[in-house]
């Protein structure tokens, strides 16, 4: 069977079983085979039913003592009991509202049963809805089981019986890492690894599978990047003649710029010189000065005799970078205008002209820039802020604006250090890694929910002395959780505690319009508490905002908790943020500590990435990339270096020699999720 063909005809899977996996991103079988379990359980020890302790998740080979008994506790609660047997005792099997068990079992006959042992109220041992097997035809017990992540109507049976009929109907695979390849970073052949990775024959056996996956995903990763990047550099751009008119900018700015600030700058102007297309990643921690950077460019660009634009991803923050930059420009005799969706039809008009005459040099806005009807003279240069909110067919598209103008991508977002080749493995990268002198740290603590009140207090002592403050939710609708606060009672409430202070609520459930006038509202000072989801996590600026409290703040990444942080504290006062939490699992201690002790966004994703794995730090492909079947960023350091050194080599001898690696590669960069 070939690995392009649909599941819908493996062997017991059909339309509609079909139509659940795909729910999982699961189409062909080749999909399928590399959906990798989450995790395996080990059952293949057997117990005695003596040796089983309570607590304990065992397999037991034993005897059916008499068929299943069916009793109703009550009108819609049905127990089904099994007494089982072996040479060292007897034990309790009990389902709940299972009444297809008494066709499956039957007295006298020899079953493996596994599952977990605990007490009865009187006081007996009993294993609850354990899976089970005849024995002699045993598939999923007496052995190491894979487990599956699931979706509804999607059972662990289903997915590993699906599995297994795949692995055997697929036939032998097609090896695509050449064996000299293999041989010299010691990584294990295909089959033998795709039989492994989802029913290993032993640990050993799971761990040289699992390597091969990790070296292979993160191989890929790498060489299809490489040559995005390839692509890139062969793309001839606008030359910039004049860089050192970027002092006539930076000199009238009211600071001084940063060392971070000044070499990235430089890079940029290196770029813009050298005759090929730029794509630059300008990275940098919350208030490190990314926008005077792109400011300098811009000027440079325009100095130049080319018109740049500045897409941002929302209406908000766009009139801000608008209004800002637009005053520093005015300065120097550039025009700059502003558009977005809602612009009224007549000044759209009139400003698409003078985009198109070339009478405005600068053009700040949202995504309307990427629209038919904005033509540009002479468009050399561009900015993506926020650059994950950005998909690359956008910002392909604001490029298609012009001749090849260069490429500027901002990110608030740190990336551990380590990560940021793989990550950013197509783009130039420059870090802006040191704050602007003056800044003051955001004191932060972590207090329990019994301290909420006197939280809140201190918030409208706070605002009292004209400050605003930003009180954040992780939920908004009572019907998710109902043991979590939500922003909309959580509003009311706190409107009704402190009257005098006026409460505002934004949440990602409001039209678009509506977030912005909330937070124009903010900022203009009309409300003083704003009650948010994580919406505001990329946003404006509020130097008035000097206190934030997060609710349930465990429900957060570190690297979010940062970024939200990030929205306090840029004004002259000092600003405090609040993590409020009852939860006190070790994990959460360690994350609420890092929180408190740094305020290095570098340092903090690091730890993010170290407390909860790849699959949640980018679970949102926020930062670009594809999302990880199986490797670790920070767990697989050891196999991340190999795989550099294998693509290294493999780039040096070049692609085309590995024509089936090569195909893989294609396949990845085709799927549109590499910088997506």
């Amino acid at each position: 069977m070939g690995l392009d063909k649909s599941i819908q005809y493996l062997k017991g899977v059909g339309e509609k079983r079909a139509e659940l996996f795909s729910k999982k991103g699961i189409k062909t079988v080749e999909d399928l085979l590399y959906f990798f379990p989450r995790t395996h359980e080990d059952r293949s020890v057997i117990k005695p039913i003596a040796q089983c302790a309570e607590g304990e998740t065992v397999c037991i080979n034993v005897t059916a003592y008499q068929d299943p008994q069916d009793r109703y506790v009550r009108r819609n609660m049905l127990i089904t009991s099994l007494v089982v047997f072996d040479d060292s005792g007897m034990m309790n099997i009990v389902w709940y509202n299972n009444k297809y068990i008494k066709n499956n079992i039957k007295a006298g006959q020899k079953y493996v049963f596994f599952g977990t042992v605990t007490r009865s109220k009187q006081g007996r041992v009993q294993i609850v809805a354990p899976v089970f097997e005849k024995q002699g035809n045993e598939r999923f017990t007496g052995k190491i089981v894979p487990i599956y992540p699931l979706t509804a109507n999607l059972s662990q049976k289903i997915v590993q019986t699906t599995m297994e009929t795949a692995l055997k109907e697929a036939g032998r695979l097609t090896e695509y890492i050449p064996e000299k390849l293999r041989e010299k970073y010691m990584i294990a052949e295909l089959n033998f690894s795709m039989q492994n990775i989802h029913f290993p024959a032993d640990s050993e056996s799971y761990n040289i599978a699992r390597t091969r996956f990790v070296f292979e995903e993160l191989l890929v990763l790498q060489l299809a990047l490489r040559e995005r990047r390839k692509e890139n550099e062969d793309n001839v751009g606008r030359k910039f003649e004049d860089v050192k008119c970027i002092r006539e900018l930076t000199d009238s700015m009211p600071f001084e710029l940063t060392g971070a600030q000044k070499r990235t700058i430089n890079e940029i102007c290196r770029d813009c010189m050298s005759g090929r297309q730029m794509n630059r990643l300008v990275q940098g921690d919350v208030g490190s000065g990314k926008t005077a950077v792109a400011a300098a460019a811009i000027f440079m660009a325009v100095r130049n005799g080319y018109q740049a634009a500045m897409m941002a991803p929302t209406e908000i923050l766009a009139q801000q970078h608008a209004d800002s930059l637009g005053e520093l420009f005015g300065k120097h005799g550039i025009k700059t205008v502003f558009l977005s969706g809602s612009t009224k039809a007549k000044e759209k008009r009139e400003i698409l002209e003078k985009i198109a005459t070339g009478e405005v040099q600068v053009v700040i806005g949202t995504h309307a820039l990427i629209q038919g009807t904005v033509e540009f003279k002479n468009l050399g240069f561009v900015v993506a802020d926020e650059q994950h909110r950005f998909g690359v067919e956008q910002r392909a598209k604001l490029m298609a604006k012009g001749e090849n103008p260069h490429m500027l991508i901002m990110s608030a977002t740190p990336i551990p250090r380590t990560l940021a080749l793989i990550l950013y493995g197509d783009l130039d990268i420059s870090i802006i890694d040191e704050l602007p002198p003056g800044r003051k740290p955001v004191k932060t603590y972590s207090v329990k929910e019994n301290m909420r009140k006197r939280v809140y207090d201190f918030i409208a002592e706070n605002i009292k002395k004209g400050m605003q403050a930003y009180v954040v939710c992780p939920l908004v609708a009572e019907t998710e959780k109902s043991d979590l606060e939500n922003a909309e009672e959580l509003a009311k409430k706190l409107a009704q505690s402190y009257p005098d202070i006026k409460v505002g609520l934004m949440h990602g459930k409001m039209k678009p319009k509506e977030k912005d006038e909330t937070m124009s509202k903010f900022v203009s000072g009309e409300i003083d508490l704003l009650v948010a989801t994580t919406v505001i996590e990329v946003g404006v600026n509020v130097p008035n905002a000097n206190v934030m409290a997060i609710e349930n703040s465990e429900r957060f990444g570190l690297s979010q908790l940062h970024q939200l942080r990030g929205r306090i504290g840029r004004g002259g006062e000092q600003a405090h943020c609040i993590l409020i939490t009852d939860a006190d699992n070790e994990t959460t201690k360690k994350r609420m500590d890092t929180m408190c002790q740094s305020n290095d966004g570098f340092y903090i994703s690091e730890q993010d990435l170290k407390l909860r794995g790849p699959g949640d730090f980018f679970g949102t492909r926020q930062h670009g990339l594809p999302e990880m079947r199986i490797a670790n960023l920070f767990e697989d350091k050891d196999i991340l270096k190999l795989s550099q050194e294998a693509a290294k080599e493999v780039a040096e001898k070049g692609l085309d020699s590995y024509p089936l690696l090569k195909k893989r590669c294609e396949a990845l960069l085709s799927e549109d999720i590499v910088m997506n």
